[in-house]
């Protein structure tokens, strides 16, 4: 079983490129906590609405982004409304908001000054990599989670996630060349596998 489960968190570092998986022993905690981790996704589903709209009033010129990024806006939109759903039939209430140390640090990563592609590109790979943590998260609520409705639950925001990830990698792609923004995904990686082992794994959060 030990095997079968670091086979399982491996396969999805391999999947979404991430340098260092999460222990899917985490789900256990999460389990524990099951109104704060509802409460903490909500507020993640609600911040990533908040970014879609934050990049379409920064770069409104960018005529991909706008396209790209507006649908986006309103499935993030819908999804924390799905998990406010979700509480309310199980009785839960919308906690505070949290501040999200991952979050924050990561944009602590961010380059600074460049051209104007430049800084998009580095909006774009930074909520390229937070989807990807997501993903990876939900995936193992999906696997392991003793809940099974919250198992389907969980794969479906998985699979969107993982979409999410792709499209904000190919947008960085058309605002730099291919090799450029490789380079620095690939330097991100390795800031965020640095982040990761920092932080403690708490049940309460989603990262």
């Amino acid at each position: 079983m030990e095997e079968s489960i670091e086979s399982e968190g491996m396969s999805s570092v391999r999947m979404l490129g991430l340098k260092l998986p999460t222990d899917p022993r985490w789900v256990n905690i999460a389990e524990k906590s099951l109104e704060e981790i509802l409460t903490d996704h909500a507020f993640c589903e609600q911040k990533a609405a908040s970014s879609g709209i934050s990049l379409i009033i920064k770069y409104p010129e960018k005529k991909r982004v706008v396209e790209e990024v507006t649908p986006l806006v309103a499935e993030e939109w819908g999804h924390f409304r799905r998990v406010l759903k979700e509480m309310d039939k199980r009785g839960f209430s919308l906690g505070n908001a949290r501040r999200d140390e991952y979050v924050h640090q990561l944009f602590a990563t961010k380059k600074k000054g460049g051209s104007r592609e430049d800084q998009l590109v580095e909006d774009l790979l930074i909520c390229a990599m937070i989807e990807a943590r997501s993903c990876e998260r939900f995936r193992l609520l999906s696997l392991y989670c003793s809940d099974l409705d919250l198992r389907k639950f969980y794969h479906e925001f998985m699979v969107s996630e993982a979409g999410h990830y792709r499209m904000f990698l190919d947008l960085a792609k058309e605002y730099l060349p291919e090799n450029l923004v490789k380079q620095r995904w690939q330097t991100l990686l390795e800031q965020e596998a640095d982040i990761i082992a920092g932080l403690e794994y708490r049940g309460d959060r989603v990262h």
